[in-house]
């Protein structure tokens, strides 16, 4: 039912700010403008997904209600949104499910640059029904543009979502039981905690129940923590980070055999972020 994950939203209070920092961090240039309904919108499409920047725009509710978020909780990741190929069958499980989703919606966008359209249906899931994280479900009529990348070393992907809980078997009914995800992985470790992979597309959405200090106290209602970016050559991608003066740690090994890593400690939005080069295929 679910074929991928289609986009996830970041909430930043300047969008031209946003925007400076992921076409820094990923070496591409942004696929999409649109403002209306109170926000801007600022898409940037990678081989797997999209990342939409949003940010309030004028007066309204919607508008009023991003600045509310903001001043909360400040800027950073606001919801995801699954791929369906057939958003009235999703609608009718997700009720089956008791995961109380709104009416399908019919969108449209028009790019600001190109004046080109993109149409989808969506729904979402009652938030109170899947532990406090906003979830969407669409079906898009055709694929978004790339973006474009702009120099060597380019962010090419996302390699996983992280979903922090203080519930992890609720959590893990939740993603893969309900919504039909395939667990790759369950592993615990005294010094991190508990770990959960469920393939998602090429990409995991992973949940991790963190220990000590970092973990999360409600155990009803669940976060979005952080996003892992893939880099083909990731000595490479830290090179040109860094001539850009985002601060990046040493690159180091993955804790998945095989694949290197380095955090990425600046140019987020506020959002933990790790990039990782996968390991090379046999």
């Amino acid at each position: 039912m679910i074929t991928g994950l289609d986009h996830i939203v970041i909430l930043v209070s300047d969008i031209a700010a946003g925007i400076a920092a992921y076409e820094t961090l990923f070496a591409r240039t942004p696929s999409w403008r649109n403002t209306g309904d109170g926000a801007d919108r600022v898409l940037f499409t990678l081989d797997n997904m999209t990342l939409e920047l949003m940010s309030p725009h004028g007066d309204g509710a919607t508008a009023d209600r991003i600045r509310a978020v903001i001043a909360a909780q400040g800027e950073g990741l606001a919801s995801i949104c699954f791929r369906t190929g057939d958003i009235a069958r999703m609608h009718r499980r997700l009720d089956r499910l008791t995961l109380r989703p709104e009416p399908v919606a019919e969108v449209e966008s028009r790019d600001e640059v190109s004046n080109a359209t993109l149409s989808w249906k969506r729904t979402r899931a009652a938030t109170e029904a899947t532990r406090g994280v906003r979830l969407f479900f669409l079906e898009l009529a055709k694929e978004r543009p790339l973006s474009v990348r702009s120099t060597v070393a380019s962010i090419t992907a996302l390699d996983h979502v992280v979903i922090s809980t203080a519930d992890p078997e609720r959590a893990a009914a939740l993603y893969g039981a309900r919504l039909g995800l395939d667990m790759a992985l369950d592993r615990s470790h005294p010094d991190w905690g508990r770990l959960m992979f469920f393939r998602c597309g090429d990409l995991i959405v992973e949940v991790v129940q963190r220990a000590g200090k970092d973990a999360l106290k409600d155990r009803a209602h669940d976060r979005l923590y952080g996003l892992s970016w893939r880099a083909a050559d990731i000595d490479a991608t830290r090179a040109r980070l860094a001539a850009a003066a985002v601060e990046v740690s040493e690159v180091r090994a993955g804790r998945k055999p095989g694949t290197r890593v380095l955090t990425v400690r600046s140019g987020t939005c506020g959002i933990p972020t790790l990039l990782v080069q996968p390991a090379a295929r046999v």
